[in-house]
C-alpha cells in the first residue's frame, strides 16, 4: 500500500511536467504558412509584422503579459490610418516567437527590442506603444533612450499599482512550488479567464481558441511565470520621472473598471510626470484594447492634434 501512495505521489509531482511534454513545440512547422516575419536574435527567432504604409513615421506596439500581438488587431486600423507605420510583435515566450529560458526580466525584454530594432534598421526616432506589462517595457526603454523616442503611449500601464490574478499572484510567491502549481492549474486559470470575458463586446471574439492554442504551447506558462515574477515585479517611479524631466510626450489611458492596473496608478502617475497626457475610458476594463478601440484611437487622435 505503502508503494502505491509512493507511486501515486510521485506522478501528482511529475504531472506538471508531462503535461509540459505533451504541449505543442513553436518550431518550422508551427510557423509554416504564418503571416509577417522572423529575425534571429541574440536571444532566440522573433515573429514580427508590419502593418499601414511602407513609409511615414513608425510605432512599435510591445503587448503585455499573456496575450502575443494579435491583442492589438482592433487597434491597427485606426493608426495606421493616422499615417503610421506599425510594427508588432511578439515577446519571447508567447506567439510564434521563440522561448528561451532564463529571467524574463526588464534587461531581457530590452535586450529582444534592441536586437530587433538594430534589425530592422530602425536607428531614429519612434513612437512606442505598450499595454499593460508591454508598458513597462516601453517605459524602461524610453527612459534609457530618450533620444530616440518621439511619443510614448501606455495602455494600462504595469510599473506602478498592480493586481494579479490570486493563482498567479500565489504561484510568484512560492518557488519550486510555486512552478508546480503554476504548471498544473495556469493554463486551465487562463483559459476559463478567457471564457468568462467572452461575452464582453470585442473585436476579437475568437479570444478564448486564441488563448487555448497559447496555454497548449510549450514553453508558455514558464514565460508567463517568470515575467510575472521579474518584469512585473519593477516599480517605475525613476522612469517616470526621468521621462518627465526629459520631456518626452508620455500618453496615458486608462480603463476606468480595470482591476488589474486600478486608476490609483494614474493618481501615482500624475505625481511623478504632471505633463503626462492622462485618458480615463468610461465602462472600459484592463481589456480596453479590444473592447474599446475606438475610444482608445480617439484619445490618440486627441493628443496628436493637439500636441
Amino acid at each position: 500500500m505503502g508503494y502505491v501512495v509512493l507511486a501515486l505521489l510521485a506522478g501528482l509531482i511529475a504531472l506538471p511536467w508531462a503535461m509540459e511534454l505533451r504541449r505543442r513545440k513553436v518550431d518550422k512547422a508551427a510557423r509554416k504558412d504564418a503571416p509577417g516575419h522572423f529575425a534571429t536574435l541574440s536571444q532566440g527567432v522573433t515573429h514580427y509584422e508590419w502593418h499601414g504604409p511602407v513609409t511615414g513615421p513608425v510605432m512599435v506596439m510591445v503587448h503585455g503579459l499573456t496575450s502575443p500581438s494579435w491583442v492589438f488587431a482592433g487597434l491597427l486600423r485606426g493608426l495606421t490610418m493616422m499615417g503610421f507605420r506599425v510594427l508588432t510583435y511578439d515577446l519571447y515566450g508567447r506567439g510564434l516567437s521563440d522561448r528561451p529560458r532564463g529571467a524574463q526580466d526588464r534587461d531581457f525584454f530590452l535586450r529582444q527590442l534592441r536586437d530587433l530594432l538594430a534589425e530592422l534598421k530602425l536607428d531614429g526616432e519612434i513612437s512606442l506603444f505598450g499595454y499593460s506589462m508591454g508598458g513597462a517595457i516601453a517605459t524602461c526603454y524610453a527612459a534609457e533612450e530618450p533620444d530616440l523616442v518621439d511619443r510614448l503611449i501606455l495602455l494600462a500601464p504595469a510599473g506602478m499599482d498592480y493586481t494579479p490574478a490570486p493563482l498567479l499572484k500565489q504561484a510568484r510567491i512560492m518557488g519550486r512550488l510555486g512552478d508546480w502549481l503554476w504548471g498544473l492549474l495556469g493554463g486551465a486559470h487562463l483559459r476559463q479567464g478567457a471564457r468568462a470575458g467572452a461575452d464582453m463586446p470585442s473585436v476579437i471574439p475568437d479570444m478564448p481558441a486564441r488563448m487555448a492554442v497559447e496555454t497548449r504551447t510549450r514553453g508558455y506558462l514558464r514565460s508567463v511565470l517568470s515575467s510575472e515574477r521579474h518584469m512585473l515585479g519593477e516599480y517605475l517611479e525613476e522612469e517616470h520621472r526621468e521621462l518627465a524631466r526629459m520631456y518626452v510626450a508620455v500618453v496615458t489611458i486608462w480603463g476606468e473598471d480595470d482591476d488589474v492596473i486600478p486608476l490609483t496608478s494614474l493618481g501615482k502617475l500624475t505625481e511623478w510626470n504632471r505633463d503626462a497626457y492622462k485618458f480615463v475610458v468610461p465602462g472600459a476594463g484592463h481589456a480596453l484594447g479590444y473592447t474599446h478601440p475606438q475610444e482608445v484611437i480617439a484619445a490618440i487622435q486627441e493628443n496628436v492634434r493637439e500636441v
